[in-house]
């Protein structure tokens, strides 16, 4: 694997708004570097651009100035199905339309690996073996007849994550992952990505409001603010009182967690 997942040069990202009101970039000239076999936790208030740059890593959306690059490579030049084979992408929990099962839908993430089959193609003993390794890696293959619609928040955010581990991905970027979760089902998650990090050697990008969260479990931090990095380091660097109050705009406390000794953030009363 790369030395580096990611580079990024003064990326900037608007959202295209009407005739009558000119677009306003939500990512503005953030150049950064991401390196490969580290969890980070990007960081920030709502509207900072943390989604935005999410899925401009994962290539759903493109940049309109700056460059990004993917283990060494322009990401603009790179087809979707290629980058789906690299890079795996965790959204927020969404409505299930349809009523697939846990099997079904943790094998959609083999798709990437049928593009230019030409047609439709049936999954085949790999990728029965894949998904099935998956599931299990999860704790979710006692499920995988039961409809996504019908299981628990936690149980389904785990067949999520299965069916982004299907796709054999290099790196594995969320999208609020414990969000809606009870607490027990928060801690589970974020054990889970610490293991996929740890044993898989997965690059993990996440994105999350829960300050307390990332810094027990993430490497590296970066903190948004209107699409501008302010700054990037390790959770001792970046969760401090004079930072925070900076970006948020109101005084917090900052102790130590009597466990891991890491950076711990409470509200004043």
């Amino acid at each position: 694997m790369a030395h580096v997942a990611y580079s990024l040069d003064r990326v900037t990202f608007a959202y295209a708004r009407g005739r009558r009101s000119a677009s306003q970039a939500v990512i503005q000239e953030l150049s950064c570097l991401v390196s490969s076999g580290r969890v980070l936790g990007i960081l920030g208030p709502n509207g900072s651009g943390k989604s935005t740059l999410l899925k401009l890593l994962a290539r759903v959306m493109q940049p309109q100035t700056g460059t990004i690059e993917l283990l060494g490579e322009s990401l603009s030049g790179l087809s979707q199905a290629y980058v789906a084979k690299q890079v795996a992408l965790v959204p927020q929990e969404t409505l299930q339309v349809f009523p697939f099962t846990i099997a079904e839908m943790v094998m959609m993430g083999r798709s990437p690996h049928h593009q230019g089959w030409g047609g439709w193609h049936w999954e085949d003993a790999e990728d029965c073996t894949v998904a099935h390794n998956a599931m299990d890696e999860l704790d979710v293959r006692h499920l995988s007849h039961r409809l996504v619609n019908e299981v628990s928040g936690g149980e389904r955010q785990r067949a999520v994550i299965a069916r982004a581990l299907v796709q054999e991905p290099q790196i594995l970027l969320l999208d609020e992952p414990t969000a809606f979760l009870d607490l027990h089902h928060q801690l589970d998650i974020a054990r889970i990505i610490q293991r996929l990090n740890h044993e898989r050697g997965l690059t993990v990008i996440l994105v999350s409001h829960d300050l307390n969260l990332a810094s027990q479990y993430c490497d590296q931090l970066m903190l948004l603010d209107h699409g501008h990095i302010v700054k990037t380091g390790t959770p001792e660097e970046v969760i401090r009182p004079d930072v925070l109050a900076q970006v948020y705009g109101c005084t917090v406390l900052v102790d130590r967690h009597p466990q891991s000794g890491m950076p711990r953030v409470s509200l004043p009363v």
